[in-house]
């Protein structure tokens, strides 16, 4: 976007492409929630310790999610292709995929021994009714047997073309030096030849595969030879953040580590020890898989199938006003949307926040967030944000020639924060 002097004086202060506050009807873009009934949406790659829905052209993703409704429905998929900017692009589905477009879900099964009854649902993509034939962004929506959506899911398929080299970075400006870090990436691209890059190349930086994280619109600040150099000094920032917190109900009868009671009334109830907000209290490390989830129980072998659900109570301390902002329960479980489901409710008698969600077993990674009436959404006004933070961050190539009817996904980097390099 063009640049003023007045804005790029402000930009120098701030920091050109920096991470404040995450714009609520920005991410709502072609997003559709599911619907009550709807649980347990997981969406990865299908090797194991992945998490974002981000893989090479020709591996696989698995879809499943839960219909706790007592009745077996038959559900549907639609893909769709598009641009940079999350928008379907023009193309014909032809022209991305062989096969179907549209298809039925024909992998569906109903839970046992549960005290909640649910049908659990899967699919693969590709699968031999479909085969993925471009890179890019791509939209799935799930559709009910009247052919209306009940919720959307975006993914990322790439074609490593370039290489992608970036390192993670603490702040060197004194005014948030113990808050943000920075992020620096090099594009190398011996065998792709580039007219214009600053036209041509277009990138997403995101942090722990949050869609609400990324910032776009990022130029290269030098171009050497067949390298695209994004070395600004604390040019692209992030704030840091906290550790997530967590809980863990693959022993859904018992209370365990955050956990300080169960209770069984037509379903299990998962109460959560109280916590307060980190924001004024000093770090403290705990490991994390920030923000995500994992599906597990101990209580039988087949948790697609066997895994029980239990409502989880969370509450809150925090002594600030909100009177002009909610507070909700944040992360991968719900793809990182702000929901009704997920807000929480001051209570007066109890002095705190509190919410109740139901979850099926697993371990469970969250945060606190804010949210104003402006719809921005503020990741680090209850818990704060330190450098000391272990964060994820994955760099997205985009790639569209001259005369081209579609934005390529031609690269992959990422790197940690625990390998800060200042």
């Amino acid at each position: 976007m063009p640049i003023n002097d007045s804005f790029f004086k402000t930009l120098l202060v701030a920091g050109l492409f920096s991470l404040c506050c995450l714009n609520l009807n920005a991410q709502q873009n072609n997003i559709i929630l599911p619907p009550a009934n709807i649980k347990t949406i997981e969406f990865k790659p299908q090797k194991p310790e992945a998490y974002a829905p981000i893989v090479k052209l020709g591996e696989k993703l698995i879809l499943s999610f839960d219909d706790i409704n007592s009745e077996e429905r038959i559900y549907s998929y639609r893909l769709d292709h598009c641009d940079y900017n999350w928008q379907k692009s023009n193309l014909s589905s032809t022209e991305f995929m062989t096969g179907y477009a549209t298809d039925r879900i024909r992998k569906y099964q109903n839970s046992f021994n549960t005290l909640q009854y649910y049908t659990h649902y899967e699919l693969q993509i590709p699968n031999e009714s479909n085969r993925i034939k471009i890179s890019g962004n791509y939209l799935i929506s799930i559709l009910d047997d009247y052919g209306k959506v009940l919720f959307t899911r975006r993914f990322i398929i790439y074609q490593p073309k370039v290489n992608v080299a970036v390192t993670a970075h603490r702040s060197t400006n004194p005014a948030v030096i113990n808050e943000k870090h920075s992020i620096q990436f090099r594009i190398d691209h011996p065998n792709l030849l580039l007219n214009d890059p600053n036209r041509e190349i277009k990138v997403d930086v995101y942090q722990n595969n949050d869609w609400n994280s990324v910032i776009k619109g990022i130029k290269p600040k030098f171009t050497r030879g067949k390298q695209l150099l994004y070395n600004y000094i604390d040019g692209i920032s992030f704030w840091a953040g906290n550790e997530y917190l967590y809980f863990d109900t693959k022993e859904i009868r018992n209370a365990t580590n955050n956990i300080f009671k169960t209770r069984l009334d037509n379903i299990f109830n998962t109460f959560l020890y109280v916590n307060e907000a980190r924001g004024n209290r000093p770090y403290s490390f705990y490991p994390d898989i920030n923000g995500n989830f994992v599906l597990r129980t101990l209580d039988a072998e087949n948790v697609s199938l066997e895994g029980d659900y239990s409502l989880v109570h969370f509450g809150l301390v925090y002594k600030e006003n909100f009177e002009q902002e909610d507070i909700y329960i944040y992360g991968s479980f719900n793809d990182w949307q702000i929901s009704e489901e997920n807000r929480m409710t001051y209570n007066e008698v109890s002095g705190r926040y509190e919410a109740a969600i139901l979850f099926k077993q697993g371990f469970y990674n969250y945060t606190y967030v804010s949210v104003n009436k402006n719809n921005m959404i503020d990741p680090y006004k209850v818990e704060g944000s330190f450098y000391q933070t272990e964060n994820e961050y994955t760099v997205i190539v985009y790639y569209r020639k001259f005369g081209a009817r579609y934005d390529q996904a031609i690269g992959l980097g990422s790197t940690n924060s625990q390998k800060l390099l200042n």
